[in-house]
């Protein structure tokens, strides 16, 4: 089914998913799923004990979803797809999120310089009374970063609201010596699943 408006909510502020589905041409509006950032977050992104990462990601993309269908009838809003999607760095196991604080993003560079990780995003879409999740992997490996390296990326201010404390699409991409799989999965949103998702939802991309 193809919907008669070709448009969409994407339940993010995130400018770097903004940017991607720009790219690729979607009409969409953002909505927050809070009307102010100092608000108490409506997503409780802490995972749930034994919580495998795959599990992790898929479940608070489909959350954010959710919450977005719900915060659009409250608001009385026109009845579009919501899209969600969430992303952590994977390493040993350990989930990576965004960092809380200066020395948790230094943590999260020293754990990660020369080795391989894994990178999920999971890109979820709300329509009608149906949740459809996708999940991305792909694999990212860092060169060995020296004290100084990760001190002066971390002046730079761009790593405190990415997953992993590093942005692909910035400075960061020195860091990497080798990448397999989406490289927009790694930004935030891998372009290919989330087309299929919207394709499935109703959402042409190609009119």
């Amino acid at each position: 089914m193809t919907l008669v408006e070709n448009r969409i909510y994407l339940a993010s502020r995130s400018p770097r998913r903004q940017e991607l589905l720009k790219q690729i041409g979607v009409d969409f509006m953002v909505l927050p799923l809070r009307e102010a950032l100092a608000r108490i977050p409506d997503v409780d992104e802490t995972p749930l004990p034994q919580e495998l990462p795959p599990e992790y990601v898929e479940r608070i993309a489909r959350v954010k979803a959710e919450m977005g269908r719900k915060r659009m009838s409250e608001r009385g809003w026109a009845d579009f797809p919501v899209l969600g999607a969430d992303t952590a760095v994977v390493s040993n196991g350990r989930i990576f999120g965004k960092p809380e604080n200066p020395l948790h993003a230094k943590q999260m560079l020293q754990a990660l310089s020369g080795q391989l990780h894994q990178v999920l995003t999971a890109v979820a879409v709300a329509a009608g009374n149906e949740t459809r999740v996708c999940l991305s992997r792909s694999s990212v490996r860092f060169r060995n970063l020296s004290e100084q390296e990760i001190g002066h990326y971390l002046a730079c201010g761009e790593a405190y609201d990415k997953a992993g404390a590093y942005a692909i699409q910035g400075r960061a991409a020195v860091f990497i010596s080798k990448i397999s799989g989406s490289y927009s999965g790694v930004v935030g949103l891998p372009l290919f699943e989330t087309a299929q998702l919207l394709e499935e939802s109703g959402i042409r991309i190609f009119q």
